[in-house]
């Protein structure tokens, strides 16, 4: 039996990772307390806390996996803003390779990285795992040192495998609203409420978006092909279909069948990402690749919901 802790299960990332798990049969653990991200101190007396008790619970099993989805900044964070998810990240690794019950059995990480940050300044025009990290930002050097820290600690802990997920742009219901982030939720909520769409970049510029589910089921695929071996793999994690604002904005009229009202301007955000980023994984290609929705086929799953959300009133979008 395989147990999984999820950081950041409330998030767009971590609840369809705890989707994706629990179709598989997999137990999934919960820490006692909500963990208050807002407070170093108090984050690590509940981290600690949560640790022994996961422990507890991996002692029934013969398999522990650990899925990394949480963060609390963003493209435009100072770097102040990432030191503590740093240290927080550390303090984890620490406390889990101390802990005898969970060095004992077979167990795993997963790290959820962005491949939109951490390959923002490559001008290649595929990017591949072979490809240079070329970060502009202190989101993608913080979210670098972090994938190092994850390979270290696989690498000094004899059987413990890893994977660096290099996630492309993420999409789907429930992204959180009050992160300057999330341009397809954008839209949607934008056309249900009749408001204009800001966009900052040209419409020619190309994306790579994948579902929230179909990243979280390839993630969880290729940690535990990972696995098989015991190593440590970086894999970029995308629906390698890319597409141009202009046809996400086609996309949402033929979807809502009414006209987006799109307002272009500049911010100074548009300088932080490639104009054209295409993604194409060559790490592990025995790994089974899970099917990938379309991109119209989830922009429809993503206007039903936000639709159902609308409905309920104020405050039910994003959570």
């Amino acid at each position: 039996m395989t147990i999984a802790w999820v950081f950041g299960s409330s998030g767009l990332l971590g609840a369809a990772l705890c989707r994706a798990l629990r179709s598989n049969g997999t137990e999934l653990f919960f820490p006692a307390e909500r963990f208050v991200w807002g407070s170093e101190h108090e984050l690590s007396t509940q981290i600690m806390a949560a640790v022994q008790a996961f422990a507890s619970q991996v002692g029934t099993a013969d398999r522990w996996e650990i899925y990394w989805a949480a963060g609390v900044g963003t493209m435009s964070s100072s770097a102040d803003t990432f030191a503590p998810e740093t240290r927080i990240l550390s303090l984890v690794l620490r406390l889990l390779e101390s802990e005898p019950r969970l060095m004992a059995v077979s167990g795993a990480l997963a790290f959820a990285s962005s491949a939109g940050a951490i390959y923002a300044g490559s001008s290649d025009d595929i990017i591949t795992e072979n490809i240079a990290p070329m970060p502009t930002t202190a989101y993608a050097r913080a979210k670098l040192g972090q994938e190092d820290q994850i390979r270290s600690f696989a690498s000094e802990n004899n059987g413990i495998a890893a994977l660096i997920a290099r996630i492309s742009t993420l999409y789907g219901p429930g992204q959180n609203a009050g992160k300057r982030q999330g341009l397809l939720s954008h839209i949607a909520r934008s056309i249900l409420r009749n408001q204009p769409i800001q966009i900052y970049v040209p419409y020619d510029t190309i994306r790579d978006y994948i579902a929230a589910d179909d990243a979280a089921a390839a993630m969880v695929t290729a940690l535990r092909t990972a696995s098989e071996k015991s190593s440590v793999l970086t894999k970029i994690i995308a629906s390698e279909q890319p597409v141009t604002i202009a046809e996400i904005v086609s996309i949402f009229k033929r979807v809502s069948r009414r006209a987006p009202r799109v307002v272009t301007s500049a911010s100074k955000l548009s300088g932080l990402y490639s104009r054209r980023v295409q993604f194409r994984s060559i790490a592990l290609p025995e790994c089974k690749r899970s099917p990938i929705r379309s991109l119209p086929v989830g922009i429809a799953q993503l206007m039903m919901a936000e639709r159902s959300a609308f409905a309920e009133g104020p405050g039910a979008e994003g959570k």
